[in-house]
Order: C-alpha cells, then structure tokens, then sequence
C-alpha cells in the first residue's frame, strides 16, 4: 500500500513540474520558487519549521551556557526533522542587548551572536527566515522608529507614520541594507549570499490601521535591489500585498484559542479547518504562489496538551494533503520552540522535545511525511538521469 502511495505520489509531482515553466537546474543551496512550490538545488522543497524569535538575543548571554542553548537547540531540532526556523534580525531601542541602538549605530556584540545563529543553523541544515521589524513595540519595532523620528524633528502622528515618513523610512532601508551586507564573522559570508537563510521577513505581522489595504507597508522592492538571491515575504496575509512581484511567497498566522475564546474546542477547530483550505487555495489559485502557515499554536495556560495536539494535527494533515498533491502549503512553523531551562521566556505556547512528547512525535511524524516527498523526487531524478546516462530511453516512471 505505500509503494502505491509513493507511485501515486511521484506522478503527481511529476505532472504538476510539468505543467511549470521548469525547474532550474543550478543546485547553489538557495530555496526559490516555482510556481506555487519551492525549490531547493532543483526539486520541490515542502519542510517542517519552527520560531524560536529568542535566538540573537540568547547568543548575545554572556553566560556560555546560556549560549550553548542556541546550539543545543538546532541540533534538536535537527533531530526531529525541522528544516525551516523563523527568527528576529532586530532588537531596536536601549533595551538589552539591543541590536540597533540608534539610527544607525549597531551593538557588534548582538551583531555577533546573530552571526553565531546563523553559523549554528547553517551547520545543522536549517534554513532561517528573518524578520527584520516589529510591528509591536516588543523588541523597538515600529514605535521605536517612529519615536526616533520624533528626535529627529519630524511630526509624528502616530506609529503607523513608519510606513510614510521618509526619515523614518530612511532609518528602515539603512537596517535592511545593515543586515542584508553584513559580513558572518564565524562564516565570513555576507548575509545577502548566505544560502542557509531561506528568506527576509519585511515584518512581523505589520498593521497599518490608516490604510487597512495593506498598501503603505511595502519596502519590497528595495530590498530586492540589495539582494536578489533570497525569497521576500512580507509577513502578513493580505491578498493585495501577496500578489506584487517582489514578494515571493505567502504566510499566514492562525491562533484560533485568541480569537475565538469564547468558543469550545470543536468550534475551533472547525474555524481552523475552514482558514486553512481558504488560504490554501488563494495561495493555489489567486497568488499563484506558495504559503507557509508561518505561526499557529495552542496555549497549554487554557487547554490540555491533548486539545494542541488536535491543533498540529488539524495543520500539519491539511498541509500534507497540499503537498503530496502538488499544491501550494509548502510547510508550517509552529509557534514556538524551546530548549529545556527557559521557562522564563514561556509564554504557554512554547514546546520543549525532551518534555513534550506526544506533540514531539506528531512535530517529527509531519517532518518525516514532507521530506519523503522531497527524497522521492530526488530518487526519481536521480534514476531519470541514471537511465539517461545510459542511453536507456525513459518516458515515465512505469518504464
């Protein structure tokens, strides 16, 4: 029965690639885009991934052994299949440990640590999407911004002037050109050319409550022009941001525990199932690109682990049947992961592998489930070529 099912598996792929303009053939180790699918070094890419937005601000601890976490973290993560980690490449403001501490004046002991996340994910095999701002006023974000404007002189009339007023907008591109030529001092590799980031976040979960056409956010095309090697997502869900060609993929948030309280859990994962095949298939067929489900969870401070395990389940099952048919979820990222010892950064949503072991395994089953279409593509090329090498000719899979 499962030989069948990877037959029926590989034909599909096959006749879904066909249907596309091409995959490139260059393996240099960048994740693209082929229509509403990924790529990597020439076949699909669906992954399995995770937050862990604590990242450079852990690697900048001057205890060693809080910095091993970081490590260690990886390494678990590794261990369960996880191949894409969402993080924070801003820390903006004097708080601790800050990334940027004014316009344009950096910390390069942060910078350093987020060099070390970057060297640790790389080494493990994950790929990295990172954020470049907050739209909360967590970690600086846009308020930060809007208040060094207001040091600057100019009127502000609230945070949303980030997306309007040219100094602050100034202070934004210099960040993004900041991160995007930085130079790993661990790899000696330019972030900008680093093939393990996967992608740039513009930011996270923006809101522009003075144009909720979402069109005041965009900073794509800037980017674009420093960086043409990496994906740009602009970490937000609307359609009319989704579909300008500097933007690459989709994501989509979904915490039906916050907005829906008052509703049970059957009620809950109705909205979810519902929320998930609606974007599914915007992202199929009006972006005609793909969707990372890039935040979902369950808080354990309002319902028992079983009732998140239903919440994977629901996303990760409804993610697969995309995938194995060719379609456009490419993966989920679920919010978010831990090491043991930082239950201090707990916020009821995060998950620690060596404690958590039923939603461990659901976590290691999925990523298990999406690699395998990635391995069965690759093993049909591989004997595609083989076959070609050969001189055999080769018209399909039942040859």
């Amino acid at each position: 029965m499962k030989r069948l099912e990877a037959l029926v598996l590989l034909v599909t792929l096959l006749l879904v690639l066909q249907g596309k303009k091409g995959i490139a053939a260059g393996e240099d180790g960048f994740v693209k885009t082929n229509g509403a699918q990924f790529t990597l070094d020439g076949a699909p890419f669906y992954a399995n991934g995770f937050n862990a937005y604590w990242l450079m601000y852990v690697a900048a601890d001057p205890s060693p052994s809080e910095r091993q976490k970081v490590s260690t973290l990886f390494q678990e993560a590794r261990g369960h299949g996880l191949a894409i980690a969402r993080t924070w490449a801003f820390n903006d403001g004097t708080q601790d440990r800050a990334l940027q501490i004014s316009p344009g004046l950096y910390s390069e002991q942060t910078f350093q640590a987020l060099d070390l996340v970057v060297s640790e994910a790389k080494k493990n095999g994950i790929k990295l999407i990172l954020s470049l701002v907050n739209n909360y006023e967590h970690y600086g974000g846009k308020k930060q911004y809007a208040n060094w404007g207001r040091s600057q002189g100019q009127s502000i009339s609230s945070d949303d002037d980030f997306f309007t007023n040219s100094v602050i907008k100034g202070f934004y591109k210099n960040h993004i050109k900041t991160v995007l030529t930085r130079r790993n001092t661990i790899t000696g590799v330019d972030y900008k050319d680093e093939p393990a980031i996967m992608a740039w976040e513009l930011m996270n979960e923006p809101r522009c409550t003075s144009d909720p056409s979402g069109r005041a956010i965009q900073m794509a095309a800037y980017l674009k022009s420093i960086d043409g090697n990496h994906l740009l997502e602009v970490g937000t869900d609307f359609i009319a941001n989704n579909q300008i060609p500097e933007i690459d993929f989709a994501t989509v948030h979904s915490y039906p525990d916050q907005w829906l309280p008052s509703s049970d859990d059957r009620s809950q994962q109705d909205f979810l199932t519902h929320w998930l095949q609606v974007h599914i298939q915007d992202s199929q067929n009006v972006l005609r690109k793909p969707v990372l489900f890039a935040e979902f969870g369950k808080s354990l401070r309002t319902a028992p682990v079983e009732q998140r395990d239903r919440l994977f389940d629901t996303v990760y099952t409804a993610i697969y049947s995309s995938a194995r048919a060719g379609g456009a979820a490419a993966g989920g990222m679920f919010w978010q992961l831990f090491t043991e010892g930082m239950h201090n950064f707990g916020d009821g949503y995060e998950v620690v592998l060596s404690e958590n072991g039923s939603t461990a395994g659901i976590i290691a089953d999925q990523s298990n489930k999406l690699n395998r279409i990635r391995r069965l593509y690759l093993e049909l090329r591989n004997r595609a070529r083989w076959a070609g090498g050969n001189g055999i000719r080769h018209n399909g899979i039942g040859n």
